[in-house]
């Protein structure tokens, strides 16, 4: 049976849904233009004031907003109420160029907390739960969202951030943690150390993981799974429109419900800027309607995927997004081809004698891109023959070769020598100067 912590909102009628949804979205249009200068001269340029936004079918007349608005308008650009209404600030991981900031109201955060709370219980969260929250704190918004929905749902939390993964370990087991959040690949790295340690999924507690911050493959799941003996869960959010919780996965485990009632969802060609209808493949946009302090109308996240409005089992009604495939700004171009590294550890893990620890190495030599993937060896491969070694990196070559059309130069390196990471991993190392 399915856990809500909203039934009413997250089983709720496509038609009622559409009614708040317009409401809200003629309300905040309405506000963003009474408070937000930068955002009111973007929509008096494409000829459009809050009388001509009346509902959802009225969406596609606003403006697009990107991140280099956000950079353009730093630090109190689009701040839409006045910085003594605001409690908090978040920040994105970024460290280039100027760091976009989102504020927050206390309502901002309620609203917030409630949807990481959805999250946690579609996990199989309540109050007789531990849950152990290992995703950074401070500016980044993983840590302090997590924690919020934790506290609204009553699991008693523990708010361990990343790092000494060994003590994360102890506290799991003395404390008997039953839920972990952290990203992927860190969850996959805690896996490795209680292995290293000695211990398995029967020395510890867990049941489920809420997994996000990164893209991850249906393949790096089943290994966290197995490593851990839990139900891993994804969750996706963006520091822009919040933070963890723009959507969460439910038992299905086929794609995140979308927090509806908060974020309208559109999906369109990167390329023109026209939205797509259901079901296509393209970049997803969202409007924020509850926001106060920093409400982004038609933001474009640089994520591809594809909405679903499929019957869900688990009864909600809240529109579905797959996990992103990619980005559409950061994906590699390498000898004109688009290549995500998703694809990449997708073909990885199923290769039996290497482990999901690789890197990608891009470089232009003679103005001619060379593409290097370096994969960790499993310790039961050190004692192979360097032939059976050679095969293997040819066959993930030829496997790599099949999926993206280009061959890459695979290096089997030995176990746990490719930096691991406690926050995102780095898996991409472009050495070009594309500039």
């Amino acid at each position: 049976m399915a856990n809500y912590w909203n039934k009413e909102i997250e089983c709720m009628s496509r038609e009622d849904m559409k009614k708040l949804q317009s409401q809200r979205l003629a309300a905040q249009v309405k506000h963003v233009w009474d408070n937000v200068p930068y955002y009111r001269k973007l929509m008096e340029e494409k000829g459009v004031s809050p009388e001509d936004v009346k509902g959802i079918e009225d969406l596609h007349k606003l403006p697009f907003l990107t991140k280099a608005d956000l950079r353009e308008a730093y630090p109190y650009g689009l701040l839409a109420k006045p910085l003594s209404d605001c409690v908090r600030i978040q920040s994105t991981s970024g460290t280039t160029g100027k760091r976009v900031v989102a504020f927050y109201t206390q309502h901002d955060i309620d609203l917030w907390e409630d949807c990481c709370a959805r999250a946690i219980t579609a996990a199989g969260g309540t109050k007789e739960d531990v849950c152990q929250v290992c995703y950074g704190y401070g500016l980044f918004t993983g840590g302090p969202g997590l924690n919020g929905g934790s506290h609204k749902v009553g699991c008693l939390t523990l708010p361990m951030s990343s790092g000494n993964t060994e003590r994360q370990i102890q506290f799991m087991r003395d404390l008997g943690s039953t839920i972990l959040c952290c990203t992927p690949s860190y969850a996959a790295y805690i896996g490795e150390t209680l292995h290293d340690m000695g211990y398995g999924p029967e020395d510890i507690k867990l049941k489920a993981g809420i997994f996000g911050a990164e893209p991850w493959t249906e393949e790096m799941r089943h290994e966290i799974e197995r490593s851990l003996g839990i139900k891993a869960y994804d969750i996706y959010g963006l520091t822009e429109t919040s933070g963890p919780g723009v959507s969460f996965e439910c038992e299905e485990q086929t794609g995140m419900h979308i927090n509806e009632d908060h974020f309208i969802a559109e999906i369109i060609d990167p390329d023109t800027g026209e939205v797509l209808p259901e079901g296509s493949k393209g970049e997803l946009v969202f409007t924020s309607i509850t926001k106060e302090a920093f409400p982004l109308l038609r933001y474009r996240t640089r994520d591809i995927c594809i909405l679903s409005r499929e019957k869900c089992s688990c009864g909600r009604t809240l529109v579905k997004m797959t996990k992103p495939m990619g980005r559409s700004d950061d994906m590699l171009i390498i000898k004109g081809v688009n290549v995500f590294p998703s694809q990449i550890e997708s073909v990885l893990l199923k290769v039996s004698k290497a482990t999901p620890n690789y890197q990608i190495i891009v470089d232009r030599v003679n103005n001619s891109d060379t593409f290097e993937i370096r994969v960790e060896l499993s310790d039961d491969m050190l004692s192979d023959t360097i032939s059976s070694i050679e095969m293997l990196e040819r066959k993930i070559s030829d496997d790599i070769h099949s999926i993206l059309g280009i061959k890459a130069k695979i290096r089997l390196v030995e176990p746990k020598s490719i930096p691991r990471s406690e926050g995102k991993a780095v898996r991409v190392i472009d050495k070009r100067k594309l500039v």
